[in-house]
């Protein structure tokens, strides 16, 4: 056996002889940190546990001694993290996981799959607004009564639509209100014989009223500011529609034809940029169509309103009951008061 200086550390000797005690022999008094020394001490960063709920005091199953020839055993079993006991519990989320927002809109979602959240109409949303303008200009060839019919419609789903559009629903307050204005709005005007003064009138007392039920709302400050910012662009866009009403008949049939062919050839399966240039083009053909060149120019400006409709129907992934409310009746909403500026210019 080799000679080894006093004190110094064999694995294979007795650790009850290595500390001056015979076998068989035990010792009086026990150092119970004695064994931290060969401890590993973790100085570096730990999770941040100031978050995290208080978890219920488990059972832990007894951990046996390492043999004492085994001093390294035991060492690393009193450093080993202790499990708790399988109890069948499902893990528990804290704070941080639980208090973030329920639920991950379609919109969002897109945005974070890198996809766009702009939806179009399509087809079939554009062939019923070619449907309804084609009803519009019928409508007015024939007189004002037969007008009102189908302006009506329009001024009933721009209303309905808008709410839809921004996430209000149901919202029968804020509609029928908007749908109030609209039919004040042709009121006046059939009594005082078309008159533009009939709709901005209309219109200024729609928005005091609006104003009023809004400031009566028991609702919390942003929401009554959501719900009144709602329902004053909805009473707008609809008393706007009646804007077919003050315009000539000629006008109405120029602006609701080309409007009604300019969003046709804006839902074919084009790249956008060239699908816009292509409906304002075939907008202006179809004014030119119905009335030369002034016509063509009417149809033109009709179509660019109209565009900024469609594009508006169209934002942050709206639904397929957005799809045809305000998809089918905001081209032809947006378009009005341009089809009533043009023909007063023009003619």
């Amino acid at each position: 056996m080799t000679n080894q200086p006093y004190g110094a550390y064999d694995p294979y000797q007795d650790p009850q002889q290595a500390q001056g005690v015979w076998p068989g022999q035990q010792q009086a008094y026990e150092d119970p940190y004695a064994d931290q020394q060969y401890t590993q001490q973790w100085q570096g960063q730990t999770w941040e546990t100031q978050m995290q709920p208080p978890v219920a005091a488990a059972a832990y199953a007894p951990v046996s001694p390492a043999p004492a020839p085994f001093p390294q055993a035991a060492q690393a079993a009193q450093a080993a993290p202790e499990a708790p006991a399988a109890d069948g519990s499902e893990p528990e989320y804290g704070p941080a996981t639980m208090g973030g927002n329920s639920r991950v809109t379609d919109a969002q979602r897109a945005r974070a799959e890198g996809r766009s959240p702009i939806i179009e109409p399509g087809m079939q949303p554009a062939l019923l607004t070619a449907l309804l303008g084609l009803s519009l200009a019928g409508g007015a060839a024939l007189g004002t009564y037969a007008l009102l019919v189908p302006l009506v419609v329009l001024q009933g789903l721009t209303a309905a639509g808008w709410f839809r559009l921004n996430g209000m629903w149901p919202a029968r307050q804020g509609i029928a209100l908007g749908f109030l204005g609209a039919l004040a709005a042709d009121a006046a005007l059939l009594v005082s014989d078309r008159s533009t003064a009939a709709i901005l009138g209309t219109l200024g007392v729609w928005v005091l009223l609006s104003l009023v039920l809004q400031l009566r709302s028991h609702a919390d400050p942003d929401e009554r500011m959501y719900g009144l910012m709602a329902t004053v662009v909805a009473a707008a866009l609809a008393i706007a529609a009646a804007g077919y009403l003050a315009a000539d008949a000629s006008a109405v049939t120029v602006g609701a034809v080309a409007v009604a062919a300019g969003v046709v050839a804006r839902a074919l399966p084009l790249p956008t940029p060239v699908s816009v240039v292509v409906a304002v083009a075939v907008a202006a053909g179809a004014g030119f169509a119905v009335d030369g060149s002034a016509g063509a120019l009417v149809g033109a400006g009709a179509a660019v309103c109209a565009l900024i409709g469609h594009r508006v129907a169209s934002y942050d992934y709206p639904s397929r009951f957005v799809h045809f409310t305000a998809g089918v009746a905001l081209p032809l909403a947006a378009a009005a008061p341009a089809v009533h500026a043009l023909a007063r210019v023009l003619t």
